[in-house]
């Protein structure tokens, strides 16, 4: 392994981090209903969790309101119990074998609430690029240990991992500050 193929592999990384930031953004909610916001809720399926879209379709029946219908008779209240259960702050009704979640509108608490999830979900993704940093780091120190390297070389590659760090961290930092606007603007 050469310090470009570290470099590469840490970029790669963090590229991944970035696309999986984004993901958990658009599932936060701002009011209107998506199918999607319901990915991150899992139910107990015969003693393992899965996602609801594994167990159940999701649909939309309006634009303020979900439709959840389980494929299997008995897993209605589950679903309706895992829902209840999740940070999202829904309350589905069931209807016979059909659950309807309607989304309620934000209030300035719940908006409040939504950008403190937005800060922590970013957090989290800074914690992985940082954790990316200091795989690609010892990648690196590896390599001046086995002599493979110089100093030298090594100290630019440090220097070259953080700068993608930087850049990688202020990325997920505008898209922080995006998303908070977007959930505070009435």
């Amino acid at each position: 392994m050469s310090i470009a193929d570290i470099k590469k592999n840490a970029e790669g990384r963090m590229a991944k981090t970035i696309e999986v930031f984004k993901a958990d953004l658009q599932k936060i909610r701002t009011g209107r209903a998506h199918p999607g916001i319901l990915d991150q809720v899992s139910v107990d399926y015969y003693g393992s969790m899965v996602p609801i879209s594994q167990v159940a379709n999701v649909s939309l029946l309006d634009a303020r309101t979900l439709s959840v219908q389980p494929w299997e008779k008995g897993l209605g209240p589950k679903i309706e119990r895992a829902i209840r259960e999740s940070d999202l702050g829904l309350n589905p009704s069931s209807q016979g074998d059909l659950l309807r979640v309607p989304m309620p509108a934000l209030t300035e608490e719940r908006r409040r609430d939504l950008t403190k999830v937005v800060r922590s979900a970013g957090e989290d993704a800074k914690v992985a690029v940082r954790n990316q940093r200091r795989d690609a780091n010892e990648q690196a120190k590896k390599l001046l240990k086995d002599k493979a390297i110089t100093e030298d070389e090594e100290r630019r590659s440090l220097d070259e991992v953080q700068k993608l760090t930087d850049r990688t961290i202020a990325e997920i930092d505008r898209m922080i500050a995006a998303k908070e606007g977007e959930i505070m603007a009435v």
